[in-house]
């Protein structure tokens, strides 16, 4: 009995970790990608997740929210931060600090 629970919440949490790895490398992905529509850079190349939380999406299923943030820098020079929400595996929104045109 107890190992078939230990079993469960083992595979359980190794679900977790794979999916949050998942959702970090495609919301690296995705900040890649609008500093590169943009004209930005992205600095560190990667994303910090500090954000998770349930939510329903539109057809009302159960998901993983989850908020990401990063830095880009408009001029090679400043550090600005940028943040992404992700509601499953789709972008959700993606907000950039304001910074100068070129």
């Amino acid at each position: 009995m107890w190992e078939a629970l230990g079993i469960a919440v083992a595979g359980l949490a190794g679900w977790f970790v794979f999916d949050a790895l998942r959702a970090r490398e495609a919301a690296t992905r995705i900040a890649r990608e609008a500093c590169k529509q943009y004209g930005l850079q992205l600095l560190d190349d990667t994303v910090q997740g500090p954000g998770l939380r349930f939510a329903r999406d539109a057809e009302g299923i159960a998901r993983l929210r989850r908020s990401f943030v990063f830095e880009f820098s408009d001029d090679g020079f400043n550090r600005r931060w940028g943040s992404l929400v992700m509601l499953g595996e789709q972008l959700e929104s993606l907000q950039l600090e304001p910074y100068r045109l070129a």
